[in-house]
This record gives structure tokens, sequence and C-alpha cells, in this order.
């Protein structure tokens, strides 16, 4: 079998529709699931579509059903069914550890939305100034760093509020894209509101949003609660 009909039996695959029967040999069977790997870790890939779920039961299905008919295969090769279970599992298994069972079973998993961060409460700590007053107009935004904690820091309905300007992810420092009003990390190309929100990201879960910080306003400055430095 050409590469062009191996690819063209992966896309065929993958986009949910009806792939033409062959007999892969070894070297077909790996091409497939290479080509399989590397689509299924684009964005979006892991969200199979109905059609993709219930061809890929009937696929399995049928294949297992009809190798009892088929004569012996000869000695040292791969026998179809082998094959072809491999080659469809390796599909589901990379576009999501849920379809598997999913598909031969029908149940699906679901991995719960992230829960809201409590706000940071260190043990230790003093207030600190991050801002003038004046400098933070309603709707605004302005990036802080007192040393042992950094932030963003935003006026709303005339009170300051503050989330964290670490990455939940990896702990990357984030920052802030004021024409967007996005809070960016530049390590995975995830994106939170400044509200703390997760807007955007490209990994297999979703990170949880960014903890709140204690802030005030105080005789005209604004003032964050920051933990005290190691000695």
């Amino acid at each position: 079998m050409s590469g062009r009909e191996v690819r063209r039996y992966v896309d065929d695959l993958l986009a949910g529709k009806r792939p033409k029967d062959f007999r892969p040999d070894e070297t077909d069977a790996e091409e497939m699931r290479t080509a399989i790997e590397l689509r299924a870790a684009r964005m979006g890939s892991d969200t199979p579509s109905e059609d993709f779920l219930s061809g890929l039961q009937r696929k399995l299905a049928d294949e297992m059903d009809g190798d009892t008919a088929e004569s012996p295969p000869r000695i040292g090769a791969p026998r179809r069914r082998q094959v072809l279970i491999g080659t469809s599992a390796a599909a589901a298994a990379a576009i999501g550890g849920a379809v598997v069972e999913r598909a031969v079973t029908g149940t699906r998993e679901v991995s719960p939305a992230p829960a809201a961060q409590a706000p940071l409460a260190p043990n230790t700590g003093s207030w600190r100034p991050i801002a003038r007053a004046s400098d933070l107009p309603e709707g605004s935004t302005v990036a802080f760093d007192v040393g042992t904690l950094n932030g963003f820091v935003r006026r709303d309905k005339g009170i300051p509020v503050a989330v964290s300007g670490v990455c939940t992810h990896q702990g990357c420092k984030l920052w802030l894209d004021a024409p967007a009003e996005r809070l960016r990390c530049p390590c995975h190309s995830t994106s939170f509101s400044v509200e703390g929100a997760v807007v955007t990201h490209q990994l297999p879960i979703a990170p949880a949003p960014l903890p709140t910080l204690q802030v005030r306003e105080n005789n005209g400055t604004i003032e964050v609660f920051a933990p005290t430095e190691p000695a």
C-alpha cells in the first residue's frame, strides 16, 4: 500500500469517516500509528465526534467477528485482527484516554471544571505599597512586584482588587497585554482575564484560575498584603 493511501486512511479515520478496507503490513501499521499520534497532538483533537466514536465501535466489532472466517495467516505475519485492533486503539488513545472506554462501553468521562482559587493568605506578612490611588482609575490594570509577591491590581466599581501574577500551570510569570485585557503566560500560550479566569490554553486540562490577593486603599496608596521575606 502506498504512503498516500495510508495517509488517506488516517485522515478518514480521525475525521470520523469510514475508511476504505485494506490489509496493512507491519510498516503500514507503524506509519499509521505515528501519523495518528501526530494528528492527535494538534489543538482540539481531543474532542472526537459522535460519528467517529460510533464508527470506531462498529469497526472493532466487525473486524473481531470477521476474523474467525479468515484463513490462518502466514507464520511470522501479524494477524489482521491484531493490526486493526492495535491501530484503532492507538487512534483512540491518542485522541483521549476516555475515548477507548467510551467507544467500547458507551460511557463518558468528563473532567470537572477547575474550582475557583481561594485568596492567598500568608501566615506572616506586611502591607506593601504597590501604586498611588490616583494612578489606578476605574477599569485600569497595573502590574506590581514587591519581591515576595507579584501580581496585577485593578479598580472595579471603585474598589481595588488584585490577582496573582504567576501562572497556575507551572509557575511562569505572566505579563499584561493591556489592549486585549489579558494576562498572558509566555511558557505554554495560556491566557487569563484580568479577573483571573482562564481564557485560552493549549493544555490537556485547563489550569486553575488565578488566586486573588489581599489589597486595600490606604491614605491615597494601594497596598497589598505580601509575605515576609525569609531571614
